[in-house]
């Protein structure tokens, strides 16, 4: 049991005292590393990309690239923002390679909420959001996925997308105000 700390401050102490033993070449710890990153990328790969057959590959090679370049890391950010923005890099390299459209998935998350009537609404919502949040552009939609599905502050966006933090607050502003537009057309056509 953690006592005198918070359980967000000793994960990151402990994930920077890995990212030293995997520079040192210790396989164990980037295991440990990749197992606890996968599914935290995955989702945040998904939003990027929409493409799950990449998203994979994608992981692969930004973990690749902490392996390789894990000695690098000084300490002057988080190493979530760290791995984020490799991810965030891989993945519009990724994009760039890539000939065709981008294609939206639908999204489940098995709730059942107070019958089969809230579940199709809650449902058609997830829908409209997750299709409303797929037309933003691909900085928008970062934003949008870092800040609401990810819990990253601006400052941390900021490092992971490699731009200034007013940058990401009006990306956030622009998309903000589109997905208010989009789901207020969303809401209008179910009713």
């Amino acid at each position: 049991m953690r006592t005198g700390r918070s359980a967000g401050v000793a994960d990151e102490l402990d994930e920077n005292a890995v990212l030293r033993r995997i520079s040192g070449g210790d396989k164990l710890a980037f295991q440990a590393l990749y197992r606890v990153y996968f599914s935290r990328l995955a989702r945040f790969l998904n939003r990027l990309t929409r493409n799950v057959p990449l998203i994979e590959e994608i992981i692969n090679d930004t973990m690749l690239v902490v392996w390789q370049k894990a000695a690098t890391f000084d300490g002057s950010c988080k190493p979530s923002t760290w791995i984020f923005s490799i991810a965030y890099r891989q993945g519009l390299k990724a994009l760039r390679g890539l000939d065709e459209p981008l294609e939206p998935q639908d999204e489940l998350s098995g709730e059942t909420g107070n019958g089969p009537e809230h579940a199709m609404v809650a449902h058609q919502l997830r829908q409209g959001v997750s299709r409303a949040i797929d037309r933003l552009s691909v900085e928008q939609r970062v934003v949008v996925s870092l800040t609401y599905y990810h819990g990253m502050a601006y400052q941390e966006i900021a490092d992971t997308m490699g731009c200034p933090v007013n940058t990401v607050k009006t990306r956030m502003f622009h998309a903000r105000q589109k997905l208010k537009d989009m789901l207020s057309d969303h809401m209008e056509e179910m009713e």
